[in-house]
């Protein structure tokens, strides 16, 4: 195939399966292939995965929304889960030969078919989104479809990207968008009470403060509890950091965590990092899995590949090269944070060989107990810390389109002040939410990274002599990622403190505590630096 996209259309269904079955069947035709359909019965609510080409997907996506409409009415549709619409929510995904971009064209053409064919009103959301308030799905969908349908011909910002500002009268509304894949994932708890499970979905979702890349909230499911959170980005923050912090934070009010759930599908890489999270294997890659190993040998334009265990020098140099390619373009991204990261994440790498190297000799022994904390430690730093590469760039991107949608807006409305003015206070606090973000990943970046400082002089006594170089390069490389992380957190202090002058008061106050306190821990990092 030229070009392979997903598309996950959940609908306002999960309880009558020959209702779900009516639907698939609709979408269903040459050139789409149904990998999953997944109903639930509590959320009332069905997650059906199609992967094909362009415009085999684009029709069977349109006549699913076609018949969902048809048989659900959400004058009597109830479920755990938000919904605004019989078909709710639509998102393209780029698999293979397609980019982001080209997802974001289909939910735009989608959209106004939908339009024309069956008069529901679309909003667009995530990459396709049209206005930057409504990237997040939870925007769109607040007040569900009760809400939207006394708000969207009063309210202007609720008014949506296509069609008239009516809901359609049984089926709602539809948000489609382009995103990068994302994984559904729930928690159940040892309990009825919702308020812990809202508490503890608070407490996960990054836009609340917590782990970048989830968003969550709490619902009642099965007659427990549910965290209910979707995983947007596994390779900042895997399955196994959510699944630990979320198993935390339930401790804190006295609650066990019975199970959890993957709905739909879930990349390959994200069940290897858990696996290597929870049974702590020493070094682990995923070229020691049989089946990547077989896939390697026989995979690749006919020619079999090394399965040997440590590439050559030049392997290595091609392996680094990209990135180094990426930092010398001339482009603002990646840049210093995302170098401080790769410096942070090499030396963790180093002192865990070191550490793994030493352990179980018998010169070691009476360390045992020593360096296998600091391996396991070492390895929340690393994973960490690579995370955290990919995060600075995002985090940079997101200033940068949130202060060309402020410029573009002012640009719009500049003869008509009256309707700037409130929208321009939105935009502002964008732009500033968007400094506070991406003064927080360096500023986390250098927290870990001075963490690994301390790890690498107590490995000193504790591990072999002949690495001493090893564990001296790894300081110096966790030194440097503390020095540049900090560097880029004072810049963007320094930003979100000239933005905060245009914000409303309540609004400066926040960000002027976020500064001082931000400006304090880098105070401590850089004593704590000298002190090294």
């Amino acid at each position: 195939m030229s070009m392979l996209i997903e598309c996950v259309p959940n609908f306002s269904e999960g309880r009558d399966k020959a209702r779900v079955d009516a639907i698939v069947a609709a979408m269903l035709r040459a050139g789409v292939y149904l990998l999953d359909c997944e109903m639930d019965a509590d959320h009332n609510r069905s997650v059906v995965t199609l992967v094909g080409e362009r415009g085999p997907l684009l029709e069977a996506a349109l006549a699913g929304i076609g018949k969902a409409a048809e048989l659900i009415d959400l004058n009597v549709q109830r479920g755990a889960h938000p919904r605004l619409g019989a078909t709710d929510v639509v998102p393209f995904i780029p698999i293979e030969g397609a980019t982001l971009d080209d997802c974001v064209r289909m939910a735009r053409e989608l959209g106004e078919q939908v339009w024309q064919h069956y008069r529901i009103p679309v909003y667009f959301y995530e990459a396709a989104a049209t206005r930057p308030e409504r990237a997040n799905l939870e925007n769109i969908r607040r007040g569900q479809f009760e809400v939207i349908r006394e708000e969207i011909a009063t309210v202007e910002s609720r008014r949506p990207d296509v069609g008239e500002a009516c809901c359609h009268p049984t089926a709602g509304a539809v948000v489609i968008g382009a995103r990068n894949f994302l994984v559904a994932y729930n928690i159940y708890l040892q309990t009825a009470e919702i308020e812990i499970a809202k508490k503890i979905a608070k407490a996960v979702r990054f836009s609340s403060g917590g782990l970048r890349a989830v968003k969550a909230i709490g619902l009642a499911a099965r007659g427990q509890a549910q965290v209910s959170m979707n995983l947007t980005d596994t390779n900042i923050t895997p399955m196994a950091r959510v699944f630990e912090f979320v198993k935390r934070e339930a401790a804190r009010y006295g609650v066990l965590v019975q199970s959890s759930e993957i709905v739909g599908l879930v990349p390959k890489r994200a069940l290897e990092d858990a696996a290597a999270w929870f049974l702590q294997v020493e070094n682990f890659d995923p070229s020691m899995i049989l089946e990547n190993r077989l896939a390697a040998i026989m995979g690749g334009e006919g020619t079999a590949k090394s399965a040997t265990k440590g590439p050559e020098t030049g392997s290595l140099r091609a392996g680094i090269e990209r990135f180094i390619d990426q930092l010398a373009a001339p482009t603002p991204v990646p840049g210093g944070g995302s170098a401080a990261a790769a410096a942070g994440a090499m030396a963790a790498a180093l002192a865990s060989m070191v550490a793994a190297a030493s352990r179980g000799k018998k010169a070691y022994a009476r360390f045992e107990a020593e360096l296998s904390a600091a391996l396991a430690k070492l390895n929340v730093l690393g994973e960490e810390l690579r995370a955290s590469i990919d995060a600075d760039a995002e985090s940079y991107r997101a200033v940068v389109a949130a202060t060309k949608a402020r410029k573009l807006a002012r640009d719009l409305n500049r003869d008509n002040l009256a309707s700037q003015e409130p929208a321009s206070r939105d935009l502002d606090a964008e732009v500033a939410n968007s400094l506070r973000q991406a003064a927080g990943v360096p500023l986390s970046v250098a927290q870990r990274a001075a963490e690994l400082c301390m790890l690498v002089q107590e490995l000193g006594p504790r591990t072999s002599p002949n690495m001493a170089s090893d564990l001296k390069t790894a300081m110096a490389l966790a030194r440097a990622a503390v020095e540049g992380a900090l560097a880029n957190v004072e810049i963007n202090l320094g930003a979100l403190g000239v933005e905060s002058g245009r914000l409303q008061a309540s609004e400066a106050a926040s960000v002027a505590a976020f500064v001082a306190e931000s400006r304090a821990m880098v105070s401590g990092l850089r004593t704590l630096l000298q002190a090294k």
